[in-house]
């Protein structure tokens, strides 16, 4: 009798497995109803000019390192006073101090005037980058210290 009763209950578990399965394929059509759809990220203006900025002084820097004289800056970076920024973010007393501050040294390295050593004028541009960086979107600094001369 034992035999017969554990059969019986192998096949109330089977029985029991069978019908489980059945129903799982309708749970899962139900969960894909439900999961969100993707939304595909668009950066802003500002998220825009600051990787065109970050190009362009990572050219800078090899340039530099190089031995060269840059030339010109191919950005306007009078953009940063108007570019449209991410959302969240606005420009504050803070930013406009830094973002000042940070116009005049990135135009430093290429004057050619200067008396103060080139790798010294593009470190100070981008230490001035981490500086605002600092207090105003954190997000990027690892990125930026890399474009540091040592």
């Amino acid at each position: 009798m034992v035999s017969c009763s554990s059969n019986k209950l192998k096949i109330l578990a089977l029985l029991v497995l069978c019908l489980g399965c059945k129903q799982e394929p309708e749970q899962k059509a139900a969960e894909a109803d439900t999961k969100p759809e993707l939304v595909m990220y668009q950066p802003s203006e500002m998220a825009n000019f600051m990787n065109a900025l970050y190009a362009y002084n990572l050219q800078l820097k090899q340039q530099i390192v190089n031995g060269e004289m840059p030339a010109s800056i191919p950005l306007d970076l009078m953009k940063l006073h108007s570019a449209e920024m991410s959302n969240g973010h606005e420009r504050t007393a803070v930013w406009n101090s830094f973002v000042n501050v940070f116009i005049e040294s990135q135009q430093s390295v290429i004057d050619t005037m200067s008396n103060t050593q080139l790798k010294e004028r593009y470190n100070t541009a981008i230490n001035n980058c981490l500086a605002c960086h600092k207090t105003e979107c954190t997000g990027p600094i690892p990125k930026i210290k890399k474009l540091l001369i040592q």
